[in-house]
């Protein structure tokens, strides 16, 4: 029989022990009292063989809805786009999907040239022009965006957009503890940051402003006004939470003087799989960059001419110098930004913009459509891929119908706020094709009554 794994045998097991002088297992646990050993059975199920046990396992995953089985109108920061093939063939190599900390250049020079190359299209994507090697997910990039504003301002005082992902807040609000930041919520009018609010509360205390484009409703945050609120604040910084995608066809934020931008690359190359785990970007300047989180990799020469990489820049403080860290976060998410460079590159440039253009057209169809089937949708400015749709009902009883017909349904916004109380935020990507957004929008409208 074929085993994915050697197993072990009786000969095995008695060789083992002998090696290291003992003759039984129950050996091993001589220093342990024996009132305190467990003496009995476990209340579990008896041992079943490989294939009875994927068996059971296949068959218990196949309760879920998922976006294979379900076709899927659910975004609200995971998305399900097109994953080019190749992401899954480089990514499966044993030399990435078993590497590490690439500490030792001599010997690491792909997963470095893979990093470097993760971080250049984070740059030329945002704008800006340092780019870090990736942080776990867009929610702490952008936590630790606000830490850094707090550490190179020296000031306390961090104005947030209520219009960001509610998740990220309330990472914002975890890390903003140990560092004692009063966090400013800025309220939303029309989707949009309340830039009156955001000016009556900007002052010389402000370390920065925190602003997500497009937010979290899919509306595109006027970036260039809150540029300009900024000027007059010289030592306030401008941190921008941003979908990379949008990016393929939207402004970068550093071209309105985007201080950090950060996000999440699970757009690129990373299925929703449940929710994570994820890819988060983080992207600087020149000025800030030995204040980055995590690692960053150079190019560089050898001795003999030939280009190499090697990680660079690291903030000593962050492992030697704890007091003086704005981080403590060493790692990064190496797997997935590597899937993310793979699918990026494979687009390229023209296929990351064609993209996004189709993201944008479908939404725009799919908002069109709700509207000429006599549904209410929210705002009416410039947005991305996300619309809000009023409905009747509660969102979860609607949604609970959609699974029935083999449809997951749009964010119930009503969990995270109570005026929005029966409205879905609906994502429209570009796998979904008219067919598709017809017919949801019939059985919307069914369930909805």
């Amino acid at each position: 029989m074929q085993h994915r794994y050697i197993p072990m045998t009786d000969q095995d097991r008695k060789d083992m022990l002998e090696t290291i002088g003992v003759s039984s297992t129950e050996e091993l646990f001589n220093d342990i009292p024996e009132k305190v050993r467990f003496d009995g059975e476990l209340n579990i199920k008896p041992a079943k063989s490989e294939y009875e046990l994927t068996k059971e396992l296949t068959e218990l995953a196949e309760q879920n809805s998922h976006s294979k089985s379900h076709t899927s109108f659910l975004g609200a920061g995971v998305y399900q786009h097109y994953i080019p093939s190749i992401v899954d063939h480089v990514i499966s190599r044993s030399e990435f999907y078993t590497a590490y900390t690439p500490y030792q250049p001599e010997i690491s020079q792909g997963e470095l040239q893979a990093i470097f190359e993760f971080q250049t299209m984070v740059c030329e994507m945002t704008g800006m022009e340092v780019a870090n090697s990736s942080m776990y997910d867009g929610g702490t990039a952008l936590a630790e965006a606000v830490n850094l504003s707090a550490g190179q301002t020296k000031k306390k005082k961090v104005l947030v957009s209520k219009a960001i992902h509610p998740e990220s807040m309330d990472v914002i609000y975890t890390y903003a503890k140990g560092f004692n930041l009063e966090i400013v919520e800025i309220d939303h009018q029309n989707g949009l940051t309340d830039l009156e609010q955001l000016k009556s509360e900007l002052d010389e205390d402000t370390a920065s402003v925190v602003i997500q484009y497009p937010n979290f409703f899919g509306q595109v945050e006027p970036l260039k006004e809150v540029e300009a609120m900024l000027e007059d604040q010289k030592k306030t910084m401008m941190i921008v939470s941003s979908n990379p995608l949008a990016l393929g066809y939207l402004t970068p934020p550093g071209e309105f003087g985007a201080d950090i931008v950060v996000g999440d690359t699970q757009v690129f190359g990373i299925p929703t799989q449940f929710g994570g785990p994820h890819c988060g970007y983080f992207a600087t300047t020149k000025k800030l960059m030995r204040k980055v989180p995590g690692r960053l990799v150079g190019q560089t020469v050898d001795e003999d001419g030939y280009r190499g990489f090697v990680l660079t820049l690291q903030a000593r403080e962050q492992h030697i110098r704890r007091d003086k860290a704005t981080s403590n976060i060493c790692s990064n998410q190496a797997l997935n930004a590597l899937a993310s460079s793979v699918a990026m590159t494979a687009l390229g440039k023209q296929g990351v913009r064609e993209m996004a253009e189709l993201n944008m057209k479908k939404a725009r169809y799919a908002k069109k459509a709700f509207e000429a089937a006599g549904f209410e949708t929210l705002h009416d400015g410039p947005f991305f891929n996300e619309f809000i749709v009023k409905l009747n009902k509660p969102v979860s009883e609607v949604n609970e119908q959609l699974l029935q017909k083999g449809y997951i349904g749009g964010y119930d916004l009503g969990r995270n706020n109570d005026s929005y109380d029966q409205h879905m935020l609906i994502a429209v990507t570009e796998v979904r094709s008219k067919e598709e957004i017809d017919q949801f929008v019939k059985e919307v409208g069914e369930a909805n009554g």
